[in-house]
């Protein structure tokens, strides 16, 4: 991967697909940096589409370079920011899942220029009558690291949210994933904590003109029903929003078989294509 300073920040990148579409970028969640791998091989993006993935701070080589100070959605959505433009992209496509899809609706809050659309696979926003109980679940997580470990937890959590996860199903579709995200644990549990301090509201969604697609995971809300009361939240306050349930997938999405990673590069392309510029 390439790297690119960005406010003090290192960020490493990563350019794939041969299209000559617009650029995509996307913007990962929790622990998996390179989560997004699966969807840049799908033909439906990577012969249409320039797709960007890179690792947000404190991912990859960059932990040397940060202090531990709690992230921010608008720090995030920042670097994103300033990594588009320092790659000299005019606006993009930007796809954010789970964590990645809360820096995704910040940068069209606070950089709309840049934004030409979103797409929202499962954000982790707390809104509704569920989000106390999801924001403190994720600080008990932040709290059993200190005392059982990053791996320990890590498991749960991928677990909890991905019912076939297994080690050797993870570094199946991310070669060496276990272990990167084993060694980005840290960033995910002192940094991306910060995230829980971090409020959407309707106001702030009315403000977002671009067209949205809202994604869940068919199976997701029998295991965390937070996820589908986010999906109809979003629906309801976002002013151009559509809808896509993916069946038999839950919040990990494309990492969890071929045929959903497929399923979901269709979906996004031809999302992408109606707003296609001409």
């Amino acid at each position: 991967m390439e790297r690119a300073e960005v406010d003090g920040v290192q960020l490493e990148y990563q350019f794939s697909g041969s299209g000559t579409g617009d650029p995509v970028i996307f913007i990962h969640g929790a622990f998996i940096a390179d989560s997004f791998r699966p969807l840049l091989a799908e033909p439906a993006l990577a012969e249409r589409y320039k797709l960007i993935t890179y690792r947000r701070r404190g991912y990859g080589g960059t932990h040397a370079s940060l202090d531990k100070t709690p992230t921010t959605a608008a720090r995030q959505a920042a670097d994103c920011a300033g990594l588009l433009r320092y790659l000299g992209v005019e606006h993009a496509y930007v796809v954010g899942r789970s964590f990645g899809g809360c820096f995704a609706l910040q940068l069209a809050v606070d950089a709309p220029e840049l934004v030409r659309s979103l797409a929202l696979l499962e954000p982790a926003l707390f809104v509704g009558a569920s989000a106390q109980a999801y924001r403190d679940s994720l600080l008990r997580s932040a709290e059993r690291y200190r005392v059982d470990g990053a791996s320990v937890v890590m498991e749960e959590f991928f677990r909890a949210r991905w019912p076939h996860y297994s080690r050797a199903a993870l570094d199946q579709v991310v070669p060496g994933g276990f272990e990167r995200a084993l060694a980005d644990a840290p960033t995910t549990f002192e940094l991306d904590i910060g995230l829980t301090n971090w409020t959407f509201d309707k106001g702030q969604a009315e403000r977002i003109s671009q067209p949205a697609l809202v994604v869940l995971g068919g199976d997701s809300p029998k295991l965390l029903p937070h996820f589908e009361e986010t999906y109809r939240q979003l629906l309801d306050s976002l002013p151009h929003a559509d809808g896509l349930v993916v069946p038999g997938a839950t919040h990990l999405l494309q990492l969890e078989s071929a045929e959903i990673s497929a399923t979901l590069a269709r979906a996004l392309a031809e999302f992408f294509a109606r707003d296609a510029p001409g």
